[in-house]
Parts: structure tokens; C-alpha cells; sequence
């Protein structure tokens, strides 16, 4: 039996099926692409400028409807990408000691970055010997801050820097887990002063952040050296910016770079 002949329209409405059919609707690209733009006019030949010539007819210059057409074959600019709204999360009473900042961070409003995830309390005490910092709690944290793979990982590294836990106060920039987080725009838009504001009210005598994506919250860039100094309320606190504990743990030649990074800066505790 001899398959029936398709139409384009048909093959093509088979192609849309089928890709909707595996979950893709939609076309993502990293640069604009004017689907719709006019294809350009055919610049003339040398032949066709003389059989106009031979007719009698004179070359015109481009008036504006040739102008609009050109125009609207060339491709649409990307548009630029709004502006972060900053916004005073703190209030005009923001928390004055860790134990109102635990009760602010658990209900204040306007902080959610992911309302599928509960929000989680940092731990530790003021005046700590140091300062976890770390982009988010972990996945399945519920009750406790980094309770799983990367909490594992921290202990480890802290009983090999010589520090039990109680000495050191562990907190997150964000208060729930939040996939594909944009640390950068979340600063902008206010969080890089509710983390300056913590840092003031713990007062460690050092701070690690766990996560380069952490530069903006700590009120710097990322191409700022790893090691450098952060000014809180109670003075200035030595800050050694790392990458992430899930990074560690996927590649051990970023646990070399940390431990070179810590014995640079590390005296003893």
C-alpha cells in the first residue's frame, strides 16, 4: 500500500504535535530574533539598471517608504532589562539583638523568595569566633539549618580548622531554599542590608562565605579578592569568600584551593 502524500502544513502541524507531546512549547534563546522581520530588498543588477536606463525611466533616490522598509528588516533591539526595585525590608524598627532578628527573618513580610520551601532560622550566638555565611539552606532542611549533605561537609571542615559548632554562628543570606536563586538582584533589591544588618548584630571575629555568588550581599563585587574586610556596627570582621559546599563536594581540587585560601588566612583562632 503506497503511503499518502503529506502537505508541508501537515508535516509541520505533526512536528508541533510532537514536541508538544514531549513537554516543549515554548522557544528560548539567549539573543533576540526577529522571527517576523521583512527579508531584505534585492540590491539590483547591473543588467536590470540598464533595462530600466533603456525605458526611459530615471534611478530615484531612496524616499521614506524605501527608508521604513529597510527599516523594519533590520532586526528589533533587545529590550533592557528593568531596574531592580529597591526596597527597605528592615522598616524603620529593624530587630536590635539575634534573638528579635530570628523572630523578624521566620514572619517578615516580604522576604519569601520561594513559597514552596519553609523558611529556616540561622543558629549560633553573638560575638561567635566565626561566621558561616552560606547563599541559602539546603533542599530538605525543615527545622535545622543545613541538616543534610553540606551541614556534613561544614562539620568536617570545622573539626579540621580546630572549632567546635557552638563557637560558630551558621545563617544563610536567603531564608528559604530557592532553586536558581539570582543573588545579585536580590542584594540590589534590598538584602544586602538585611545580611549587613546581621552581621552587625553577631559580631563575629571572622566570617567564611561559602558561595563567590555572595559578593553582593556582602556589598562587593565577585572580581574582588577572596580575602578581604567587611565593617559592621561593632567594627571591621576579616571575610574569606570560598565556593559553595555543594561545589566542594562535586570537585576536590576546590577543597585544595580552600584549604590554601584558609592557611593564608587563618591565624590561630
Amino acid at each position: 500500500m503506497s503511503r499518502p502524500e503529506l502537505s508541508i502544513a501537515r508535516e509541520f502541524e505533526a512536528a508541533l504535535a510532537w514536541w508538544h507531546a514531549a513537554g516543549v512549547d515554548c522557544d528560548y534563546a539567549g539573543d533576540a530574533t526577529a522571527w517576523l522581520a521583512d527579508v531584505p530588498l534585492a540590491k539590483p543588477t547591473a543588467d536590470a539598471n540598464k533595462a530600466g536606463s533603456s525605458r526611459g525611466g530615471s534611478a530615484q533616490a531612496p524616499g521614506p517608504a524605501s527608508e521604513s522598509v529597510a527599516a523594519r528588516s533590520l532586526p528589533a533591539a533587545p529590550p533592557s532589562p528593568p531596574a531592580t526595585l529597591r526596597r527597605d525590608l528592615l522598616g524603620e524598627s529593624p530587630p536590635q539583638d539575634l534573638a528579635a532578628f530570628r523572630d523578624w527573618w521566620m514572619t517578615a513580610q516580604g522576604i519569601d523568595t520561594a513559597r514552596a520551601f519553609p523558611r529556616i532560622a540561622p543558629r549560633g550566638e553573638a560575638e561567635a569566633a566565626l561566621m558561616v555565611l552560606v547563599p541559602q539552606p539546603e533542599e530538605a532542611d525543615r527545622d535545622r539549618l543545613l541538616s543534610g549533605p553540606q551541614g556534613r561537609l561544614l562539620a568536617n571542615i570545622l573539626g579540621a580548622i580546630g572549632l567546635d559548632e557552638s563557637a560558630v554562628y551558621i545563617a544563610a543570606a536567603l531564608p528559604c531554599h530557592t532553586p536558581m536563586a539570582d543573588l545579585a538582584m536580590l542584594a540590589a533589591g534590598g538584602m544586602d542590608a538585611v545580611t549587613a544588618h546581621h552581621i552587625s548584630l553577631v559580631r563575629p571575629a571572622r566570617v567564611i562565605a561559602f558561595g563567590t555568588g555572595l559578593a553582593p550581599m556582602l556589598g562587593a563585587n565577585e572580581a574582588e579578592q577572596p580575602l578581604r574586610e567587611i565593617n559592621h556596627a561593632g567594627g571591621k570582621a576579616p571575610v574569606m569568600v570560598s565556593e559553595t559546599l555543594d561545589s566542594l563536594m562535586e570537585m576536590p581540587r576546590l577543597k585544595a584551593r580552600f584549604w590554601r585560601r584558609w592557611t593564608q588566612w587563618s591565624p590561630p583562632l
